[in-house]
């Protein structure tokens, strides 16, 4: 393979889903300290998002707490509770471009603004013919990290 034009940089958020997302945020905010940051509500992916984080500047590593608007609709994001994974990348779209080549599905939507008002896409869970590369059952979001992460996290 040739070098990567990007590089992953750390964790950005870990996302977890559930029917009730006050009992998520008992144990996420009220037992374990994380603070709770915004609320991110969209009908198109079916989510109610409280943002909670703990950790400052570059280090700082959210973890959002999701249900769905309408528990019959897809996306189910409560279905599985742990339901994605965001990582930091420096440079979004030579990541995208980089993967695509290369054999990675991503999931419909391609680079748009995310809860945290940054570019992000995800990858596809599971692979087909076309781009048999995936994230092995598991939904990954990749994150642009805005110049002051990308200065603390560069190694």
């Amino acid at each position: 393979m040739i070098a990567k034009p990007f590089k992953i940089l750390g964790i950005q958020q870990i996302a977890i889903g559930g029917e009730n997302k006050d009992r998520l945020k008992k144990l996420w905010v009220d037992m374990l300290g994380f603070e709770y940051k915004s609320t991110f509500v969209s009908e198109r992916e079916n989510v109610d998002e409280d943002i909670c984080a703990i950790g400052f500047g570059a280090h700082e590593i959210e973890v959002d707490l999701m249900m769905p608007l309408d528990i019959e609709k897809k996306p189910a994001v409560h279905q599985t509770p742990l339901n994605h994974i965001g990582l930091w990348v420096d440079d979004l779209p030579k990541a995208v471009e980089w993967l695509s080549a290369n054999g990675l599905r991503f999931a419909p939507g391609g680079i748009r603004k995310g809860a945290g008002g940054h570019d992000i896409t995800f990858v596809h869970p599971k692979g087909n013919d076309e781009f048999p590369i995936s994230g092995e059952g598991v939904l990954i979001e990749l994150v642009q990290a805005p110049p002051e992460v990308i200065a603390g996290l560069r190694s």
